[in-house]
């Protein structure tokens, strides 16, 4: 499980109801911010809206997407580096063919079919194209989840105030009774708040955090190409290495040192 997003959305909610119930009616202060008509108004208006922008398919994958910022990242990239550099070292040791049987072992389908395409003897051009049209298909598809959630935090503040100069119309074709002005205000605002935390509790976090994952598999995966045409191509496993940590912060370097980057000459 992802830590960061589960503390960070669990905080920000528990800041929110704070700062409810420290106010004047203590914990009865939660019923002022809850109204059935605004619920209607700016949750529904805000979903169906970005249905109405989307396909059946691409809305309900949308909406699942959002369990995938609770999951840890599968890929380490320093981790991933010492695998190439390891594979390195048994190419030049053994020839491409020995890694055959060394892909049986791999977890990771990216990493094992590059590998297969090499063992192949497909041409290193050819192998980039297949790898990088992969790449690119799977960058597509997490963008699209990515401005699923995107358009939906911009379709909360925008439903939230259609809701909100919904109730401020109603509420001025009755100002005879000045008693019912303030709580016909505050219903009026509760579909902007709503609106907000829609957008910037759930849906800018969500968006922010699938983005930031898919960037770091899309290098994981530069990285893969780089190495498997760098292991095809006979280069040195120091080369490699080092080629490969250009990938890296230079303080996440120390960490993708691998046992496999000595050569035995």
């Amino acid at each position: 499980m992802d830590l960061a997003s589960i503390i960070g959305l669990g905080v920000c909610i528990a800041m929110m109801l704070m700062g409810i119930v420290t106010g004047d009616d203590g914990i009865a202060g939660i019923r002022y911010f809850y109204d059935f008509k605004s619920v209607l108004i700016t949750f529904g208006g805000a979903f169906f809206a970005t249905l109405a922008s989307n396909s059946l398919k691409d809305f309900i994958a949308g909406l699942k997407s959002f369990l995938l910022i609770f999951k840890s990242p599968t890929q380490n990239v320093p981790e991933m580096i010492s695998k190439i550099i390891e594979l390195s070292n048994v190419a030049r040791k053994e020839g491409l063919l020995s890694l055959e049987e060394v892909s049986g072992e791999l977890e990771d389908q990216f990493l094992k079919k590059g590998i297969l395409l090499i063992v192949d003897g497909t041409d290193p051009e050819l192998v980039r194209g297949i790898m990088e049209t992969e790449l690119v298909s799977t960058d597509e598809r997490h963008k699209k989840k990515i401005q699923f959630w995107s358009d939906l935090g911009a379709m909360g503040p925008a439903w939230g105030m259609i809701g909100t100069l919904i109730g401020l119309i109603l509420m001025l074709q009755n100002m005879s009774d000045a008693s019912t002005i303030g709580p016909s205000m505050s219903v009026a605002l509760i579909t902007t708040f709503y609106g907000s935390v829609l957008a910037n509790w759930i849906c800018t976090p969500t968006s922010s955090k699938l983005k930031v994952n898919n960037d770091q598999e899309i290098m994981v995966k530069e990285i893969m190409i780089e190495g498997l045409l760098s292991i095809q191509a006979g280069e040195n496993p120091r080369v490699i290495e080092e080629k490969l940590k250009s990938f890296l912060a230079p303080a996440d370097r120390a960490a993708a040192s691998s046992e496999g980057g000595e050569e035995d000459g």
